[in-house]
């Protein structure tokens, strides 16, 4: 069972996740993080520091929850075709949601901050799908696919349609497009 302070800390990571969102990296100040919360400045800080901190919780309770989705199904035995399909369907989901994305946040942060938390990231999203492509080799539910090469695809065409999303509408035959492409090099369908 979780404490108080961490039910608080999960909170403010949820509420900031919509501000990060809405305004991007650079324009969340803390106070904004209190108004949406109801904290107090003395309670935010007793959590986050600064709003890199906050912003790199947030990257990693994303980070945290993806990887355990893929690793409890592995683990479980599921298909890796099943996993990969509602891991497409989510990416779908995502692409076609740009208000929701962080992507923009995103780029502000790692311009403005100097850290290697994404480096991390993309390797943390590199080993996930690498995993799950082996996974479904080895099952032989996958074609026996140059591994880097479908992960390179599956991640910075994902990412790219997300960043472009924010600046030019994308339609939806666009964003299947991306989907099926990865979805037939992986089971050949």
């Amino acid at each position: 069972m979780s404490t108080k302070r961490e039910r608080t800390r999960e909170s403010i990571i949820d509420a900031s996740y919509t501000l990060f969102a809405d305004k991007g990296f650079k324009q969340v100040t803390m106070k904004d993080v209190c108004e949406i919360t109801g904290l107090s400045r003395g309670g935010l800080y007793s959590h986050f520091s600064g709003t890199d901190k906050l912003f790199e919780a947030v990257l990693e309770t994303i980070t945290e929850k993806s990887e355990m989705g893929f690793k409890k199904e592995i683990d479980k035995g599921t298909s890796a075709t099943e996993i990969l399909e509602r891991a497409l369907a989510d990416m779908e989901k995502e692409m076609m949601h740009p208000e929701a994305s962080l992507s923009i946040a995103l780029y502000e942060y790692a311009e403005t901050v100097n850290t290697d938390v994404m480096e991390q990231l993309g390797r943390n999203a590199e080993d996930k799908w690498r995993k799950l492509i082996r996974y479904g080799i080895k099952r032989g539910e996958f074609q026996n696919v140059n591994v880097d090469e479908i992960v390179n695809v599956i991640l910075y065409s994902y990412q790219g349609i997300r960043m472009w999303s924010r600046i030019i509408s994308m339609k939806p035959k666009t964003i299947r497009s991306i989907t099926g492409h990865i979805r037939k090099q992986l089971t050949g369908e």
